[in-house]
């Protein structure tokens, strides 16, 4: 099992990245909170997981190893693969989830793409007290404006500095918090459509 890459970013894309380690090229998916943080030629290591299939091998990763931690347990539950595991990843913080879970928030579950009333009722049913987080890992606490970070990402995935502040100030009037920044750089990428100028 690969659990961590080391090296150097040699290109940012919508759902993956390629990282550079010694010489090779690693195809790596990751939730757009990830590839938000990540730009070319920056230096990085990221927590991984190798899911190994009959026709594929297909890289994970990760900025922190809970984030990792919680994409394996999510795929525990009956129904959920890799894919659903980080489409949670994309709309929820793990702490999110965690609290969701927790609290028995069926509908913050149905808000991620793929997952419905069966998939969100099983999560419920096997993970309800049983997801914990390092202590070191805290929720954030007073809201950050994280547009910036958003506009870095849509730079680095091609558009213009101007035309990715715009798209975020539209989708985004408001200053949003860390956990918003999929959701955020989801809505931008489709105000901006295919045009990067």
């Amino acid at each position: 099992m690969i659990a961590q890459l080391t090296g150097t970013v040699i290109h940012v894309g919508a759902s993956a990245l390629v990282l550079d380690v010694g010489g090779v090229g690693y195809r790596i998916l990751a939730t757009p909170a990830t590839l938000a943080a990540l730009h070319v030629r920056q230096e990085t290591s990221l927590a991984t997981h190798l899911v190994v299939r009959e026709d594929s091998l297909t890289l994970y990763g990760f900025e922190f190893v809970h984030e990792r931690d919680m994409f394996e347990t999510l795929q525990s539950v009956q129904g959920v693969g890799p894919r659903l595991a980080l489409a949670l990843l994309a709309v929820h913080a793990p702490h999110s989830l965690v609290s969701i879970i927790a609290s028995g928030d069926i509908k913050g579950l149905q808000r991620v793409p793929g997952v419905g009333a069966k998939v969100a009722a099983r999560l419920m049913l096997e993970l309800g007290g049983k997801l914990t987080l390092p202590d070191d890992v805290h929720a954030p606490g007073a809201v950050a404006d994280a547009r910036e970070q958003v506009a870095d990402a849509l730079v680095a995935l091609g558009w213009q500095s101007r035309a990715a502040a715009a798209a975020v100030d539209k989708v985004a009037p408001e200053p949003i918090d860390d956990d918003a920044v999929p959701a955020t750089l989801r809505a931008a990428l489709q105000s901006l459509g295919g045009s990067r100028g």
